[in-house]
């Protein structure tokens, strides 16, 4: 066997992040030893925003990693992937997570809401990718097992037993 080829792995993930418009870190979830501390993964997060934030661009190489990210409102999204792994994978789980976030926030994108919700936020990551693997990539299934609350759901669509706990 070669030694310029890699062995396939279904750690795909070295992390998710959601930075506001000012570059800091609304949450992170890393997943690979690429930046085992805190404070690694913060100077990497200020060099990956200020890298990022006037591109236009969708994908951009840093650190050895393949990053994918999009910018919403005030608040940008990043999947960061090795630099071996495929741009197009790292996009589909980028689109699950905007797309989620979205759903779950009803549209209404924005840092102040989404630390509101962070919980919800946080469960939907952990449906999409898990320790690095991708569990998921469609985001009406995400937004489905994370069942946002009963007391968001209108009442003529709650069960009974639901119903019966709210009073």
């Amino acid at each position: 066997m070669e030694s310029g080829l890699m062995e396939p792995t279904l750690y795909s993930i070295e992390a998710i992040a959601i930075l506001n418009n000012d570059g800091n870190r609304l949450l992170a979830k890393y997943y690979g030893k690429t930046f085992p501390t805190a404070k690694e993964q913060k100077a990497f997060e200020k060099n990956l925003f200020k890298k990022t934030h006037r591109a236009n661009a969708e994908v951009i190489m840093l650190d050895g990693l393949t990053i994918v990210y999009r910018s919403n409102v005030d608040l940008f999204f990043y999947v960061m992937g090795s630099c071996h792994e495929n741009e197009l994978m790292l996009n589909s789980v980028l689109n699950c997570l905007c797309d989620s976030v979205n759903q779950i926030l009803r549209k209404n994108v924005e840092a102040r809401n989404l630390l509101e919700n962070l919980d919800v936020i946080l469960l939907a990551i952990d449906e999409i990718c898990d320790g690095g693997i991708v569990l998921e990539a469609d985001s009406t299934s995400v937004v489905q097992r994370v069942a946002l609350r009963s007391d968001d759901i209108p009442l003529g669509e709650q069960t009974v037993a639901q119903v019966i706990i709210l009073f």
